[in-house]
């Protein structure tokens, strides 16, 4: 009974390090990094109002999958106060950077990018946004959120790939910190879009980011909405411009559906709106900055096979300079064996006959023997 009772008590012990160390490899949180360290147990939840109360259903359109907090604390008695929230892909954690990243805010680098406002730092890694909040700030507090940074887990599949989107807002004229990446309604309405939701539409898988632009009547919106195809583009842009040339109005008590006059075009699968106190020549001006750009991918096999490997090219190419060097040895010795046994055998016959060797003298030493006898 004794051996039996050993061994389950030593399977109990695998099941509970086991579950442990699973727990572990799940936590977003590291309980120490750069000198800090957490006492407590990280407060973990899948609820969206556990990392904002008043924007949860925007950090759900996002994406999120859950959240830890914690309270750090330093040698020196200082604290630091960190949320961290993880999304299913890198774009969910890029959007909330730009809603949560306010103009005031300077750029750091942290993380894929970063922001800080006094003692609030913000960036994201991956899929993983974080919110930092020191009770003191330090020469030492950026490279202790590096720290931080590389000790985040990382998902290792396509989770981690940015949107493309964004790389098509011009940089001439642009407001610093104004870029703002929504994928639904409730992002949308929350920047204060100048199209509504019901023209959007992100039921064909639409996204939309947002930027703020300087120009001489004051600051003006461009709006650009990516599309699957361009077909897709132009069907909606349609439906655009009928709403803008009827007035056509929502449903009473909701938004309209066009926030005043805009300026749009189309370039590939982008629909691009320019809206906000600016004349035709700089809306047709801002307009024309965008355009987009197709990229091609050919999409083949990542094996060899013996037709297209060029190892095996060469090789082949190897075997075919020592045959013809075999043939022509063989030629040479065979050629020169026949001669020798053709001699051989019919001396003076068929090679080296008297009549092939004779050739024309010159007789120089007699004529040499006879000047100097005259």
């Amino acid at each position: 009974m004794k051996p039996s009772r050993s061994i389950v008590a030593l399977a109990v012990a695998i099941f509970a390090a086991a579950t442990a160390f699973a727990a572990d490899s799940l936590s977003i949180l590291p309980k120490e990094f750069g000198g800090w360290r957490t006492r407590a147990s990280l407060q973990a939840s899948k609820d969206p109002v556990v990392a904002d109360p008043v924007n949860a259903a925007l950090l759900k359109e996002y994406g999120l999958t859950d959240v830890e907090l914690a309270t750090y604390s330093h040698d020196d008695g200082h604290k630091l106060t960190i949320k961290a929230a993880r999304f299913k892909d890198a774009s969910g954690a890029y959007g909330a950077f730009t809603y949560y990243k306010t103009p005031p805010m300077l750029r750091e680098k942290i993380g894929d990018q970063g922001a800080s406002l006094n003692e609030r730092v913000l960036f994201y890694r991956g899929n993983i946004l974080v919110d930092a909040v020191f009770q003191d700030l330090t020469a030492m507090s950026a490279a202790e959120l590096r720290e931080l940074a590389g000790d985040l887990p990382q998902a290792r599949d396509n989770t981690t790939q940015l949107p493309g989107l964004p790389t098509y807002l011009p940089k001439e004229s642009y407001q610093e910190n104004t870029a703002k990446y929504v994928v639904g309604p409730i992002g949308l309405e929350k920047i204060a879009a100048p199209l509504s939701a019901q023209l959007v539409d992100f039921n064909a898988d639409a996204e939309v980011v947002l930027g703020q632009y300087s120009t001489s009547h004051g600051v003006a919106t461009l709006m650009l909405i990516s599309y699957p195809t361009p077909a897709i583009a132009a069907e909606q842009l349609k439906k655009i411009d009928a709403a803008q040339g009827s007035n056509a109005q929502p449903q009473p008590g909701s938004a309209p559906l066009i926030a005043g006059p805009i300026f749009d075009k189309r370039t590939g699968p982008i629909i691009v709106v320019a809206a906000g106190p600016l004349s035709q020549n700089e809306a047709k001006s801002l307009l024309a900055s965008v355009n987009y750009e197709a990229n091609v991918t050919w999409n083949e096999n990542t094996y060899f096979t013996q037709k297209d490997n060029i190892g095996n090219l060469v090789v082949n190419v190897l075997y075919l300079c020592f045959i013809i060097a075999g043939f022509c040895i063989v030629a040479g010795v065979a050629f020169g064996g026949i001669r020798i046994l053709v001699k051989r055998w019919f001396p003076d016959r068929v090679f080296d006959r008297p009549e092939e060797v004779e050739f024309i003298s010159l007789h120089l030493s007699e004529k040499a023997s006879e000047g100097s006898d005259s």
